[in-house]
């Protein structure tokens, strides 16, 4: 089985020769996570392959991914970053794929300064472009965004979408956290829509395997099926180690076929952002 982690972050300090923007909200660690650390941490896990999300706090900057990818095609793809209301975005989805290592697009709209990105049609154009070039996208969304994406991913069917950490704000825990999950899961209606079970464990208030989750994937799992359901840790933010993050899949969760951890585990999402395994 090919485990593949559809959500990893890695960043740099932030300093004059490489500053973070002036707004940027707090990183998962106070001190930087490389790629030197990152890769280590893969091993030891039985991780085989990561999918690199440039952070929100470093601004639009994919620059580490890619050298990272560049560095180990083999074990990064990247999922970069833009600036959707920038005019000068909009030459570039055409050859966005063209980057090295680059898979897609994820882009982030929870905060206040960027909801009205999606609630008022101002990347209406990246849609497009990006179903014309076959550009898949991550979205960060919360539960009251849904609505409006609904909208989206019905008038683009040929845009494949993938809705990050099931839309849970990322400070709630328990039942609290899941009390949107009916509107993500409405969204299994369209075929162009997949999730991401990242930051799992970040949910709960219980120790690792975090068995009160347990029921909460199984509904994903029974709406979106295991080829549009993918793994993932958002590792730099959990409470637990990469093995235990793994191990919770494929050794706690009883319900779930040696042919579905295959496809959740990894082939899925190397299939969807069609990133070939051989």
């Amino acid at each position: 089985m090919h485990i593949v982690d559809s959500q990893v972050h890695i960043w740099g300090a932030d300093t004059p020769e490489r500053p973070w923007p002036e707004n940027h909200h707090e990183p998962h660690r106070s001190v930087p996570f490389s790629m030197a650390d990152l890769l280590p941490e893969m091993d030891d896990a039985g991780v085989h392959r990561a999918v690199l999300v440039p952070p929100s706090w470093e601004g639009f900057r994919n620059d580490l991914a890619l050298k990272a990818a560049r560095l180990h095609p083999e074990r990064f793809g990247i999922m970069g970053q833009m600036d959707t209301v920038a005019p000068e975005s909009r030459g570039l989805i055409a050859g966005w794929r063209r980057q090295p290592g680059m898979l897609g697009l994820r882009l982030t709209f929870v905060r206040p300064h960027v909801r009205p990105v999606i609630s008022e049609g101002l990347a209406d154009w990246l849609w497009k472009e990006a179903e014309r070039a076959g550009v898949p996208i991550m979205l960060l969304i919360d539960w009251e965004q849904i609505d409006f994406f609904d909208k989206i991913a019905e008038r683009h069917p040929g845009l494949k979408f993938v809705l990050d950490h099931l839309c849970i704000p990322a400070r709630l825990k328990d039942e609290s956290a899941f009390e949107g999950l009916d509107k993500v899961l409405s969204m299994a209606k369209r075929p162009n829509v997949s999730v991401k079970v990242t930051a799992f464990p970040r949910y709960s208030t219980e120790a690792f395997p975090y068995r009160n989750l347990h029921p909460y994937l199984h509904r994903v799992y029974d709406a979106f099926g295991p080829k549009r359901l993918f793994w993932g840790t958002d590792l730099t933010s959990l409470p637990c180690n990469y093995a235990q993050a793994v191990a919770m899949f494929t050794e706690n969760i009883p319900w779930l076929t040696e042919e579905d951890k295959t496809w959740i585990m990894g082939r899925a999402i190397c299939e969807w952002l069609d990133w070939p395994l051989e």
